[in-house]
């Protein structure tokens, strides 16, 4: 059976929980404490980095989320995450790693309206640039990549999820908004959705991280 070791506030490890409900998988969950159980010996035997999510099965470890993705859809390719067509699977990856790249990287910025508003409002800025280009691949395509849920609207949705309670609007991008709506419907994205008061504590997280990161810089 598979170990799935992750915390229930970690977007990342979401993004792997929700595949494994997609695809109706059998898996231990292992809930990492994140105020230090992430040090210890035993889990940094399965991830040097001290992060999750980490599958194991059968002794293989494997970290990072997008590559855990990868692994389930070939151990498991039924149902299906994938499209066939290059340009869908194109349109998926590039999906994904815009998303990566250019939203999830701010999420510290986006908690920090109240201590550094400028800094917010050039965020947004960005993050609308990467919601035009995401609208596009959309094109009018149920998902990313196509009529059927692909590893990109995985990515990109729980994504959104939390950047939307952050401040992003989805209001000039109304494509978007429609394929958002129909994503977090799904039974998977229900069940993993954190409730506020756990929002507000994953946010304070980000927002002392990041405030930890500032204070050293200055030094």
């Amino acid at each position: 059976m598979l170990t799935f070791y992750y915390h229930p506030l970690s977007p990342v490890a979401r993004r792997v929980w929700i595949a494994l409900l997609e695809k109706d998988i059998t898996y231990q969950p292992v809930v990492v404490n994140l105020n230090g159980d992430q040090h210890k010996p035993g889990f940094l035997k399965l991830n040097p980095f001290h992060r999750v999510p980490v599958l194991v099965d059968d002794g293989f470890s494997i970290v990072e989320s997008l590559a855990i993705l990868d692994y389930l859809e070939k151990k498991f390719p039924t149902p299906s995450l994938l499209p066939d067509c290059p340009k869908a699977l194109a349109t998926m990856r590039m999906a994904q790693l815009v998303t990566v790249n250019e939203i999830t990287t701010k999420f510290g910025s986006l908690t920090m309206k109240e201590w550094n508003p400028e800094s917010f409002e050039k965020t947004i800025q960005h993050i609308d640039s990467a919601l035009k280009f995401l609208e596009k691949q959309l094109g009018q395509s149920l998902y990313f990549g196509g009529d059927a849920l692909t590893l990109g609207d995985v990515v990109v949705g729980t994504t959104l999820s939390l950047s939307c309670r952050l401040g992003v609007s989805l209001e000039k991008f109304p494509v978007l908004k429609g394929w958002f709506h129909r994503v977090t419907e799904r039974k998977s994205w229900q069940t993993t959705e954190p409730s506020h008061a756990d929002f507000e504590t994953w946010k304070r997280w980000v927002s002392l991280m990041v405030k930890r990161s500032h204070k050293r810089a200055l030094k």
